[in-house]
């Protein structure tokens, strides 16, 4: 579904990735792993449109859309959602995600896409008349990934989904991820949490200064002490 050729990004003069390439087959979870500042979320920048790369192409659906806008890209199905927590706080969780469902142009799709957020985070549901200033980091995780379902993706871009959670909430978010996507969603799945990642995703990819260094199926990769030790400082994966 989704296939990326050696891309080169960066930042004005400072170059970030060096060249990445990786695929993801549909309705597959894939993890990208890596240490802080490796390149991970500029690479999500750069599938999403956020970012223009340098060099190498980005392909969904067999066709090229690194030169795409971002909202040329939503339109396609590719959705991402992003790592910090970002909701408008004046505003109330359904009108939050009802921003989610712009391209949605028919209320009946519109009401069929409140349901089945509704039915993966019933929180939101008994939450959907109160402000998103007044909710948890939890609750707010949950919004953000509700919203990114409302537009009815065929594949989403999940940014640290567990970061500056307490450990209980982030089961419940993994849980319903693993949810999602067995109801057929294509994930790409940035993670600092490496261990929960890859009791998750079925193949990964562990990025290091820009380019990818390890790769292969997430079973294998869990008690590699290379990803471990090597690459992810050992405390993360324990």
């Amino acid at each position: 579904m989704l296939e990326l050729e050696a891309i080169e990004a960066g930042y004005g003069n400072v170059q970030i990735l060096n060249g990445i390439s990786l695929a993801v087959g549909r309705g597959r979870i894939v993890a990208l792993l890596g240490g802080n500042g490796t390149g991970k979320s500029t690479l999500l920048k750069t599938i999403s449109g956020l970012l223009k790369p340098w060099h190498g192409s980005v392909t969904f659906e067999g066709e090229r859309i690194d030169g795409l806008r971002p909202d040329r890209i939503v339109r396609r199905g590719l959705v991402q959602v992003t790592q910090g927590k970002e909701a408008y706080p004046a505003m109330s969780v359904e009108e939050n995600l009802r921003l989610g469902a712009f391209l949605v142009g028919q209320r009946a799709a519109r009401r069929r896409a409140f349901e089945r957020v509704y039915e993966h985070f019933p929180r939101l549901a008994e939450r959907r008349r109160q402000l998103a200033a007044t909710l948890s980091g939890g609750e707010l995780q949950m919004l953000c990934i509700g919203r990114g379902l409302m537009s009815e993706p065929k594949m989403m871009l999940l940014d640290e989904p567990s970061a500056a959670l307490a450990p209980q909430i982030v089961l419940d978010i993994f849980r319903t991820i693993g949810r999602i996507c067995r109801d057929g969603m294509t994930l790409l799945l940035v993670e600092q949490n490496v261990r929960m990642a890859l009791l998750l995703a079925e193949y990964a990819y562990v990025v290091r200064d820009g380019v990818v260094h390890i790769e292969g199926p997430a079973s294998a990769l869990i008690d590699d002490d290379a990803v471990r030790l090597s690459y992810l400082a050992g405390a993360s994966a324990a």
